[in-house]
């Protein structure tokens, strides 16, 4: 009998282009948050469990005000994200922010026994991409190396009228398996109809079509085991051993301010894995309506468009009612 998927939700962003705890502002009737929308879809999905990684500040919201409304829907535990690292090494003097999405993930392993959903707390990834990644998991692929999944979203429908995007572009075989994530920058609609934007410091036209990460992944517990070997891997250029000296530059060549800003991310470990022949990763392409909030202005956006679905019956007035 299949197991059912635990919902993990990524809320420990320090949210500091939208100036704000974006995780928790209210887009939809009621006061309903994007992240309300998340967990009533992947209960509607069959999800079994919902496991939030925050950061220790927010744990006292999170007890307060997020946790008590969901608990009577479906089992909800929050877990947090630190700054820690394994025996040997020490956080830079000037850390704050936390050490990214790859190891938000690794920070649940103790939460989580059976096969999961990562998604962004500030992101509206829809039913459709649920209940896509839910089926997935419930039927893996056969055979070896591990099989993962990444729900596609068309281009054309991630960009935002408040100004340019980065959208993570899928290179996909003609068999849907993922080859390659790249980042692209300043997508925005040109005039011939199209997108275009900065890939690898060239200009590169869109047609739309394209599929994109969102960061809605699929994991089995597999994968925490891959997270903690490429963290140390990580590690090697961004925090030093304990009781060395810092230098000019990191073990991987990187400067001294790097080892405060860098980043652990999944896509990054992924493609990674994808290289090493370690794992697999199936796209599933999914026409759900992403919505989220990066900006200030994205707000009002998000705010109509899930008004709109309300509107259309896709969504009750009141979520938890």
């Amino acid at each position: 009998m299949p197991v059912s998927p635990t919902l993990l939700v990524l809320a420990a962003g320090l949210g500091s282009r939208y100036g704000g705890l974006k995780q928790m502002e209210a887009v939809g009737p009621g006061g309903a948050t994007l992240m309300d929308y998340a967990v009533f879809d992947a209960v509607r999905a069959g999800f079994g469990e919902v496991v939030f990684v925050i950061r220790p500040e927010m744990e006292a919201a999170f007890a307060d005000q997020v946790l008590p409304r969901f608990r009577s829907h479906v089992p909800v535990r929050a877990v947090l994200q630190r700054l820690d690292v394994p025996p040997g090494y020490s956080v830079p003097a000037q850390r704050r922010k936390p050490w990214g999405t790859a190891h938000a993930v690794l920070a649940a392993a103790s939460a989580i026994a059976g096969p999961m959903v990562v998604v962004n707390a500030d992101d509206f990834y829809g039913r459709a991409a649920y209940e896509a990644l839910a089926d997935f998991l419930g039927t893996p692929a056969a055979g070896l190396p591990p099989a993962f999944a990444l729900a596609g979203f068309r281009l054309s429908r991630t960009v935002s009228a408040a100004g340019p995007v980065n959208r993570a572009v899928c290179q996909v075989t003609a068999e849907g398996w993922l080859e390659s994530v790249v980042e692209v920058l300043h997508i925005a609609a040109d005039q011939h109809r199209g997108f275009s934007g900065e890939e690898r410091g060239r200009t590169r036209r869109y047609a739309g079509t394209e599929l994109v990460s969102m960061n809605m992944w699929g994991f089995t517990p597999a994968v925490f085991d891959h997270l903690r070997d490429a963290f140390r891997v990580f590690l090697g250029g961004t925090a030093r051993p304990s009781g060395e000296q810092p230098e000019g530059r990191g073990t991987a060549g990187r400067g001294p301010h790097d080892f405060e800003k860098r980043e652990f991310l999944i896509p990054t470990v992924v493609q990674e894995l994808i290289r090493a022949g370690k794992a697999r990763v199936r796209v599933l392409p999914t026409d759900s309506p992403w919505t989220g909030i990066t900006h200030p202005e994205d707000r009002p956006l998000v705010e109509a468009a899930i008004r709109e679905m309300v509107e259309g019956g896709e969504y009750p007035e009141r979520l938890w009612a």
